[in-house]
């Protein structure tokens, strides 16, 4: 029986993939129906709407490129239902995928060509990570952690998009890297790869092949509070599985507020979202200290930290953290001249910290002076 298709999977590279195989698509439409985005969402959704018709395709895939389809659907809690389908002027009977019942809000009609311009190249990247699990993870595990799967893949397009200014250096790119092989030891919230890669040197020979491990998370923000007419800051305690992992005797660590930088945010959106999680903080100005990989020997992340101007009382203290994020957080107040000693005693034992507190250092003086002028204001 052919398959409508109403939303992303209109977009052939996607299909292709998710199917595993080229699979063509003919013009149909859905009677009672229109294809809207979901208001706020990068998705689209079925309205129903008995004076229109939504806009789709038919296909009619082999078994094996249907089990891949209904894989992927199910990883969204889609199933196929019977509907009758409008293919020119005849209507004949054909599936789609619906999820349990609609959620959200319809917004504006929908355009896969926006879209496609907007999150394609992510989702691809997305839909790679999720069909390479077919037979290893079960599809509602996969969308239980898609959110991650996604920004992981907007991380890596973002990177690419980069570009250092490059004062100093040799100038090789990308291009002056081979790699042979890639191998996927572990898909889970994060993911570990083996690659093996050959790549210029700087005499001009060739170095490898080589093989290298490398632990794939996803970007993340971090962001320290401070209020600069109290002079202090506001840090966050919480286990941390890495000093654990490492031997260390107190593996609960004080840092900045931090999250990781969702797919569609941007990291100031990413920075205030975060603050109110962790803290229940409203941050008024960011400053921006910096973009940069805290490790890049092995782990592909990059971390964008700020230094965010907030109202840090007395009682703003306390527990926090995202319930559905196993998060238990306990923050502190510290006064500078606190933090600045805690800095030079190795009390700040971890890099965003670090380099936040030598950013808030370099330029106190001046945070000070401005919220005393606007004060005074």
């Amino acid at each position: 029986m052919p398959i409508f298709l109403f939303g992303t999977l209109c977009h052939q590279p996607l299909l292709d993939l998710v199917a595993g195989a080229p699979v063509a698509m003919e013009p149909a439409r859905l009677p009672g129906y229109r294809v809207a985005w979901v208001a706020g969402k990068s998705w689209p959704m079925l309205e129903a709407r008995a004076e229109m018709a939504a806009e789709g395709a038919l296909i009619a895939p082999g078994a094996e490129a249907l089990a891949r389809l209904d894989f992927y659907e199910a990883c969204f809690d889609y199933t196929r239902r019977p509907v009758r389908v409008l293919r020119g002027d005849t209507e004949i009977a054909a599936e789609a995928w619906f999820p349990p019942e609609q959620a959200g809000t319809p917004g504006e009609d929908w355009s896969l060509s926006t879209w496609a311009e907007l999150w394609g190249e992510i989702q691809l990247l997305a839909a790679g990570e999720v069909m390479r699990q077919i037979g290893h993870a079960a599809p509602r595990d996969i969308g239980a952690r898609f959110g991650i799967i996604r920004a992981r893949a907007e991380a890596t397009v973002r990177a690419g998009r980069w570009q250092r200014p490059g004062l100093v250096g040799a100038g090789m790119t990308r291009a002056d890297v081979t790699e042979h092989a890639v191998e996927h030891i572990h898909d889970g919230f994060f993911n570990t790869e083996e690659r093996r890669l050959s790549h210029r040197r700087f005499d001009g020979d060739t170095q490898g092949p080589i093989g290298r491990s490398v632990y794939r998370v996803a970007d993340a923000v971090t962001v320290l509070p401070y209020d600069p007419l109290r002079d202090r800051i506001m840090l966050i305690e919480q286990f941390r599985m890495g000093p654990f992992a490492n031997g260390d005797a107190a593996p609960w660590l004080l840092e900045p507020v931090a999250g990781i930088l969702d797919a569609g945010e941007t990291p100031e959106t990413t920075a205030r979202r975060e603050a109110v999680e962790e803290a229940n903080l409203t941050l008024g100005k960011l400053h921006y200290i910096g973009r940069y990989y805290p490790t890049p020997g092995g782990v592909a992340q990059v971390l964008y930290s700020y230094l965010g101007i907030a109202d840090l009382p007395d009682d703003v203290a306390g527990i926090g953290g995202h319930a559905d994020e196993a998060e238990d957080i306990l923050s502190h107040l510290v006064s500078y001249d606190l933090a600045c000693r805690m800095q030079e005693e190795g009390d700040m034992a971890n890099a965003p910290l670090i380099l936040s507190m030598q950013y808030l250092m370099l330029h106190r003086d001046r945070l000070r002076a401005e919220a005393e002028a606007a004060g005074a204001g």
